[in-house]
This record gives structure tokens, sequence and C-alpha cells, in this order.
């Protein structure tokens, strides 16, 4: 019998605990269905299938929803001014911007029900942030104004178009393709060198664009080489024209690295926001993610329909792809990073 009690034991306090999660998750649908609404930041329609994601919300809770689009540091900024009359409730930020939102004090922490299945990695301890997705950096090639297409870091330095990076300093995308340039060229999180020297070159050879490279810009013709989450070229590639378009990872090294959501210390729709990351973490959630050609976090624990697999480049494309092997190193040099372009790169653009 001794054998027994503990795992009974066990059986019992596993039952209470998932009886007590159903009721907290009851208790906090209700409350946000009071609430109504939920307004969000950086987490458009067009971005990582985010549109599914409210479309889902609105018809399982009634709750209606809209967003503003802008960058990670933008994000928390507005979090920051507006504590006293809060117009966001959550926001979508780059892998290094959580423990910055978190030092800033402008979150509130929610552990979704499947935590657990989420890596230590990719989540702040307390349940401040967690990473919804990951995006590895790739090019997006306009084959009808590129025809020697780059394969490779190396190429981009041959070739004779446009590179188009964006908004390095504010935006997470484009300080990843910075970081994804550095690990291809012997770089790391701590020493971007490599790769402040190869886009000082580009901007030497009056090659290098810091506009967006967004769904209008690209479709204007105004992007010939763009550097890009995979998720967001391969998107925008489908809804402009799958045939006009290359997406690949770059061959000599990339990095995996992703988005976190962030609930507003200050929000006044504060449940809708935790319940808003209760559905992303689900199930549904998540692969409402993969259809938007984002990796889901969660993905191990999931089948993905072979309709929504079909979305994603192959596998054996991320073979030199690296997850971010120094959270904190990249904290402190993602921080650097805005004086370090302004001062090497963008003094070439001049």
């Amino acid at each position: 019998m001794k054998a027994l009690i503990p795992a009974i034991l066990i059986g019992l306090v596993s039952s209470s605990a998932v009886h007590a999660a159903d009721n907290d998750l009851a208790a906090l649908t209700e409350a946000a269905k009071k609430e109504g609404q939920v307004y969000s930041v950086g987490m458009p329609d067009s971005w990582a299938n985010w549109k599914g994601t409210w479309e889902d919300i609105a018809k399982e809770y009634g709750l209606k929803h809209q967003d503003t689009d802008m960058s990670s540091a933008q994000e928390i900024a507005k979090f920051a001014a507006e504590k006293n009359n809060a117009t966001a409730d959550i926001g979508d930020v780059g892998a290094s911007f959580g423990p910055i939102a978190v030092e800033k004090g402008v979150t509130q922490a929610y552990k979704p029900t499947t935590w657990a299945q989420v890596p230590d990695w990719a989540k702040d301890k307390d349940g401040h942030w967690a990473l919804a997705y990951t995006g590895t950096i790739a090019f997006l090639i306009n084959k009808d104004l590129v025809k020697d297409a780059p394969k490779s870091w190396e190429d981009l330095l041959k070739g004779k178009y446009r590179v188009t990076v964006g908004d390095v300093g504010t935006a997470a995308q484009a300080n990843n393709a910075v970081l994804a340039a550095a690990i291809a060229r012997g770089g790391n999180e701590n020493n971007l060198k490599p790769a402040i020297e190869f886009f000082a070159e580009l901007a030497k050879q009056k090659r290098l664009s810091v506009n967006d490279p967004t769904v209008a810009t690209i479709e204007k013709g105004e992007v010939e080489v763009g550097i890009l989450w995979d998720f967001n070229a391969l998107n925008y590639r489908d809804q402009i024209n799958r045939d006009r378009f290359t997406v690949l990872i770059p061959s000599d090294g990339s990095v995996i690295s992703g988005y976190s959501t962030i609930i507003n210390k200050f929000a006044k729709n504060p449940n809708a926001a935790k319940l808003t990351r209760e559905f992303i973490f689900s199930d549904k959630g998540q692969i409402n993610l993969a259809e938007g050609y984002a990796r889901p976090i969660r993905a191990a624990h999931l089948t993905l329909p072979e309709e929504v697999k079909a979305k994603l480049l192959p596998e054996e494309q991320y073979k030199n792809a690296k997850p971010i092997a120094d959270g904190q190193g990249w904290d402190k040099t993602s921080r650097a990073l805005p004086k370090m372009w302004q001062q090497q790169v963008l003094m070439h653009m001049q």
C-alpha cells in the first residue's frame, strides 16, 4: 500500500490543479468578456496571421479589437508614456525587447495554461514575456529586378541591386538582420563588427536602403532584395505574386529569434489581454501563427495540417541558422547598436 499512496496523492493533487486552472480560466474569460475589447500594438493583420487570431477571438469571446502598428521600441515607449491613460493592452515585441520592457516596468505577468510546453529559453520565468513564435532572417528577392539572385551574404556584396534592411535600432526585424549577418561572417551576439563592416560597405556602394520593407513598398518594386523574417517574406510573396519573388535563408548563416507578447501593466482591459495571450498559446492560436508562415513555439506539441506545413520553407534551408545563444549579450549589444549604426553605417549614406 505504501507504494500506492504517493501515486494516489499525486493524482489528487494533479486533478485539483487542473480543476483550479479550469476555474481560473473560466473566471478570466468572464472578466474579459465584460471588458469587451482588446487594443493591441504591433500586431497587424498582415503579420504572422494576426488577422486569423483576432477573428477567432472575436468569434469565440465577442471581443472587439483594434491594432496600431509600430516597432518594438515604440510599443514600449507608448506603454510608458500612457501609464495614466493607456490606449494599448497588449503588444508583440522582438525577443530582445521583452527584458527591456520588464526593466522599464511596463509589463504585467500572465502564464497561459500551456506554459510548461514553452521552452525555458523562450520565456520570462515570472511570466512577463514569452515567445509565441520564431522567425529566421531571410532574403526576399524580386526576380523581375534581380537577375543574379544572391544565395548568401557574401553574394550580396557582389551584386548590382539595392539591399533593403529597414530601421536598424528601433525594429527587431532590422536588428536581427544585423545579427544574422554578424553570425554568418564570424561574429556573434557580443561582436557585431563583421556585420557593421558589411553594411558599411553596402552603404559606400550606395546600395543600402534603410526604408521599411513592407508589402506596399515590395509590391511597388521599391525593394530589389529585402532582408526580412522568413514569415514576413513568405507572406508578402504570396500576397503579391508568388511567381515574382524568391525567398530563401542565406546559405552562409542566419539567426533564429522570435517575438514575445507583452501585456501592458497599465492596460484598461487587462483580462482581455491575458485571455488573448492564453489563446495565442493554445493549439488553435499556434496553428494560426503557422498559417501566417511563422514557426509556433509549441511546434513540438502540435500536429500542423499538411496545407499549413506546405507554406513554410523546407527544413534543410535552416541548417546554418542558429538560435540566439547569449540572450544577455545580445540584449546589451542591441542597446548599443543604434549608435554604432549611426556612426559607422549611416555616415556613408550622406
